[in-house]
């Protein structure tokens, strides 16, 4: 073994938990290194958010081509080259992992690329084409991620059965993909593939598309889908995949129904699970419980000195929550007091067309928790914007409990939904009334005055609907 090598952190895994992480925690003075097996930035980065929405906006733009002709630009041929779209996904992810390890440089954070393994609870062994090393940690933040949900009966091959990772590098769009989950990851890729002209078959085994969202939400979606021609399948429980040489047959039940679905390519897409393994976890007492890490609410397993951020520990499965959560592990580690995260005031995203975005209750979850509810909608069709760019598909649904006026969440399928819901986020940390959002001036024409609209008709105070 090398010398030891002595730092105040070691981070182990470096994804929007891990690296935000460590820079939190060297800008508060103290020695950091962050250990990565592969490029930085994690699944987020390399694999998922930001080269998904690199091929989905190329996906738009292909959209906006096709219906042109509303607009009064008439585009009489065009050409699509699947290839040069995956490539500049993969050179938008190249671009930002080259920028994160400009950050690690410019934080004075050691950057190793290596496997990394507790021998004890503060040491850690690093083991890269250059040998086995041992740095020796004050304290230990494990941000490992995870990884496509692994199901019986649902065994990839990465060619015919395939998990998130191949369906952004496919040479061409398949003829047929048959998605099996219809949550965000299922819903963006049929959106994506749809476009490209392949026949998207989605598969859920709920009895609803993208089932933690609000259920007018998720009924505005599915309708959305089928008039665009996907063709959805509720309470569909796939029994087995079938591989043949030029073909999948995946074979459903439901009820008393049975069907089998043929398609070129059938995408898993049913879920995350943690990367606990090999990592010394079990021999340094850190408490694991059904594939997760266990942690208080600064992000500390058991073991005092080591924290733990991210996909690893738990849904939800968001980037935005690891590194909620690496800032807070770092600080707390540091000697502040930082506010544990409020886990019911996280938005949730999917880029599909018409975009999805949601923070807080469903009007379901509130009213089983037994609040008087006062709910407003608004309705894109009657935005002045959304009617001037030809996006009226959708609503924006507002929550607020009828005695205190408490903001419980909001619900919006829509153009811009996913930018939208961070004013809402806005106003819910900062507990803002009805009141307040009605009465702060909302710059008109915009999609946003649709958050105004909807809190004002929860009142029965709307102008416009």
């Amino acid at each position: 073994m090398a010398k030891k090598n002595e730092y105040d952190v070691v981070v182990i895994g470096g994804g929007p938990g891990g690296y935000v992480a460590a820079i939190h925690a060297s800008q508060a003075g103290k020695s950091v290194a962050i250990v990565e097996r592969d490029a930085l930035g994690g699944i987020c980065l390399n694999w998922g958010c930001i080269p998904t929405k690199s091929l989905l906006h190329d996906a738009e733009v292909l959209h906006l081509v096709k219906n042109a002709g509303k607009h009064g630009i008439n585009i009489k041929d065009y050409s699509v080259d699947f290839g040069k779209v995956v490539k500049r996904s993969r050179s938008v992810s190249k671009r930002l992992s080259k920028g994160i390890e400009y950050l690690m440089k410019k934080n004075n954070i050691t950057h190793l690329k290596g496997v990394a393994k507790l021998r004890t609870a503060s040491d850690v062994e690093v083991e890269s084409k250059d040998g086995k090393s041992l740095l020796k940690a004050s304290n230990v933040i494990i941000a490992t991620g995870g990884r496509n949900r692994e199901v019986p009966g649902l065994k990839t091959d990465g060619k015919r059965v395939i998990t998130y990772k191949e369906a952004m590098t496919l040479d061409k769009p398949p003829k047929t993909m048959i998605i099996i989950g219809a949550g965000a990851i299922g819903v963006e890729f049929a959106t994506l593939y749809h476009e490209y002209g392949t026949k998207v078959h989605l598969v859920e085994m709920l009895p609803r598309v993208l089932p933690l969202e609000d259920y007018e939400v998720s009924d505005a979606l599915v309708s959305s889908l089928k008039k665009r021609g996907i063709h959805i399948y509720v309470s569909s429980k796939v029994e087995k995949i079938e591989t043949l040489k030029t073909k999948v047959k995946v074979h459903l039940s439901g009820g008393k129904k049975s069907e089998i679905i043929d398609g070129e390519i059938a995408l898993v897409a049913v879920g995350i699970q943690g990367n606990v393994e090999n990592l010394g976890l079990e021999s340094v007492g850190v408490k694991i419980e059904n594939g997760w890490i266990v942690t208080d609410e600064f992000q500390r397993t058991v073991i005092e000195n080591i924290y733990a951020v991210g996909d690893v520990t738990g849904p939800p499965w968001l980037a935005h929550v690891a590194s909620a959560e690496g800032r807070i592990a770092a600080a707390h580690l540091c000697g502040r007091n930082p506010k544990p995260l409020d886990y019911h005031s996280i938005p949730a995203c999917t880029y599909s067309r018409p975009q999805v975005a949601s923070i807080g209750m469903t009007e379901e979850e509130a009213q089983e928790a037994g609040h008087e509810l006062k709910v407003g909608k608004f309705p894109m069709r009657a935005s002045g914007k959304a009617l001037a760019q030809d996006e009226t598909e959708g609503f924006v649904k507002i929550i607020f409990d009828a005695k205190y006026g408490e903001l419980l969440g909001c619900h919006i399928i829509g153009p811009e939904a996913t930018e939208l819901i961070a004013e809402v986020a806005a106003a819910k940390m900062l507990e803002a009334t009805y009141e307040e959002i009605v009465e702060t001036v909302h710059a008109h024409p915009t999609i946003a005055e649709a958050i105004m609209e909807a809190a004002a008709d929860a009142y029965g105070e709307a102008v416009h609907v």
